[in-house]
């Protein structure tokens, strides 16, 4: 007989029932993201254009720092 200990297969278990939970966490974040975004959106709006293209600027700048910190910090 196979003298290999049960503990791997738990492991794998494991780690199987985690890979099938990860997109539903990847789904919920995702759904908490879009609501967010689509209340401040509605916020920004009924404030006025102007504030709207003030924000819309400060999110590019902020888009670019992080695209540009990415780059250099990439192996």
């Amino acid at each position: 007989m196979d003298d290999a200990p049960a503990l791997p297969a738990a492991t794998l278990a494991e780690e199987a029932l985690l890979g099938l939970l990860m997109p539903f966490w990847q789904l919920v974040i995702g759904a908490v993201v879009l609501v967010v975004i689509l209340v401040s959106v509605g916020r920004l709006a009924r404030r006025g254009m102007s504030r709207m293209t003030t924000a819309l600027l400060v999110t590019a700048g902020a888009i670019a720092g992080l695209t540009v910190i990415g780059v250099l910090l990439q192996d």
